[in-house]
């Protein structure tokens, strides 16, 4: 039985015992079937997304999508749509993992930007500037609850009859990226290329601020019509997301003023220090923006310009480190500029003020400043040309390799030390084999970093839970040391579960990654075991 043809025959079938009785097909992709359903409980029409087969194969990838699923189910909000129930029922004879939706009387945004690109050439800048307000709207609770959603787009987004916008598939992503192998072995690859932040194109932890490069491409795509980046495979897009830096919007669509440049130009930085900090601010932007326009139809250029947009961020918004310029010398990082100790702590002047909920992991920083190197003398710049072939030899595998597994899976929970992921069993067969991954083998072995720590009362007085005031919100560890961690944990009274994974990047005994994820709502009277990744400190 072809996937299509299975999915094509599943109205009609009944979920949850009967009471959801699905009818119309209302859209199919790559990982799942949407159709329009009957509650029969409560008497309204719903919507039910059926994941794929293949997708639905294991246990740990069904109990992972649960979990995600009961953690979206807290987001309310006006531009959110809801999640009502979750379950797995027998469909064409295969164990499917569904969830229940709001029902939206609309249509994608995609299909609304198709009709103003036939009217006027792309959507009018007022209408795209609140379209992306409001998908920030969104996004600013998810990140309060610690949900990063990773696959912000325009199929993602719909637009009701009455032009509320409502964002969905929140959590979706993420348990996508859990590793199971089924997905490995399809070849599947998490999330859309076009959208994808560039820490995701090259497999890196991600954050809030992945969100707002995603929205950023939206919103280019929105004003302009096209997309910044295309190409004809993926692993060429996630190359360009890395490496190549986007046209100005107004060279693709000449009405649109500076003050929209330089909007999309920041939240574009390959370096997520440099953009954004949070949602809240870009949505503040996009809201002045839009009250600064002039109404002006879309005035498009035909053809392809070339106009690079790199220079337009710094040329409005200051740079994140006002300080002395790096020295110049061989390429590092895919991202040149040097980020500030405290990326959020943009100067107050410009109306971004600090946003301690989105404080990014301290070791994030290092992990995308170039080292400096003394300035060089009068000689050949040879070793610099052969120095930056080699960088992008590196940078080419690398999205290979991430594009192979499916995109990240190191943040957020991504690595559950179950024993179900693919990435996590490499890893701790790696482990298995080189004895106490003390590293004495390998020069690229990285030591602890003691001085990443965590409070011990982040855990004996863990912040209350936004929705339940009877839950705590569980702390982030991640890139802390395992030592301070133990210690937060012993003062709590908490289990753990420790996964070794081999890396080199933040040094031996830091934590990876967590499960459940930091902001996650736990009852601490019935505490779940906090299942960490650690780093072992040898090369992966």
């Amino acid at each position: 039985m072809s996937q299509d043809g299975a999915h094509g025959r599943y109205a009609g079938h009944a979920l949850a015992g009967g009471r959801y009785q699905l009818r119309d097909l209302l859209g199919e992709g790559g990982m799942a079937s949407v159709h329009l359903a009957y509650d029969s409980v409560l008497d309204r029409q719903v919507a039910i997304k059926t994941l794929h087969t293949e997708l639905g194969r294991e246990q740990a990838f069904r109990e992972r999508f649960r979990r995600e699923a009961q953690a979206v189910a807290k987001l309310t909000h006006t531009n959110i749509v809801s999640v009502f129930d979750t379950g797995e029922d027998d469909v064409a004879g295969t164990m499917t993992p569904y969830i229940v939706m709001e029902y939206v009387e609309g249509q994608p945004l995609g299909s609304v930007l198709d009709a103003d690109v036939r009217q006027f050439g792309a959507m009018p800048a007022d209408k795209a500037l609140k379209v992306t307000a409001d998908v920030l709207a969104a996004l600013e609770i998810s990140h309060e609850m610690g949900l990063v959603h990773r696959d912000i787009k325009p199929g993602n987004v719909m637009v009701t009859k009455r032009g509320v916008v409502k964002v969905m598939d929140f959590g979706i992503a993420r348990a996508m990226q859990s590793g199971v192998t089924s997905m490995t072995q399809t070849g599947m690859v998490v999330g859309t290329p076009q959208y994808l932040s560039p820490e995701q194109a090259l497999g890196r932890g991600v954050d809030a601020r992945s969100d707002l490069y995603s929205v950023g491409i939206m919103l280019f795509q929105l004003v302009t019509g096209r997309l910044p980046f295309n190409a004809d495979s993926a692993l060429a897009i996630a190359y360009a997301h890395v490496q190549e830096e986007p046209v100005v919007p107004s060279s693709v669509n000449r009405a649109l003023p500076p003050a929209l440049d330089a909007l999309v130009a920041r939240a574009l930085k390959k370096n997520p220090n440099e953009r954004f900090p949070s949602a809240v601010a870009m949505r503040d932007e996009c809201l002045r923006v839009a009250a600064s326009l002039q109404p002006a139809a879309p005035n498009i250029v035909p053809g392809t310009p070339s106009q690079s947009g790199a220079g337009v961020a710094s040329a409005v918004f200051p740079p994140v480190d006002q300080a002395t310029p790096p020295p110049p010398g061989p390429v590092q990082t895919p991202y040149q500029p040097t980020p500030a100790p405290n990326p959020y702590n943009t100067p107050p002047a410009y109306g971004y003020p600090q946003q301690p909920a989105y404080q990014a992991p301290a070791a994030y920083a290092p992990q995308y400043a170039p080292t400096p190197a003394p300035a060089p003398a009068r000689k050949s710049n040879t070793p610099v040309i052969v120095g930056s072939i080699v960088i992008s030899l590196v940078a080419v595998g690398g999205l290979l390799l991430a594009l192979k597994l499916g995109g990240d899976d190191s943040d957020n929970g991504g690595t559950t030390g179950s024993g179900s992921n693919a990435s996590a069993s490499a890893s701790q067969s790696s482990e298995s084999g080189s004895g106490s991954g003390s590293g004495s083998g390998s020069s690229d072995y990285k030591g602890p970093d003691l001085s990443k720590k965590i409070d011990a009362e982040e855990c004996s007085e863990a912040a209350e839970s936004y929705s339940d005031p009877d839950k705590i919100r569980l702390p982030d560890f991640r890139y802390k040391n395992l030592t301070s961690v133990k210690s937060c944990f012993q003062a709590a009274g908490w289990r753990m579960k420790e996964t070794r994974i081999d890396e080199n990047t933040y040094g031996k005994d830091t934590v990876m990654d967590q499960f459940p994820s930091a902001g996650t709502d736990a009852d601490p009277e019935d505490m779940p075991v906090i299942e960490l990744s650690v780093s072992t400190g040898n090369p992966s």
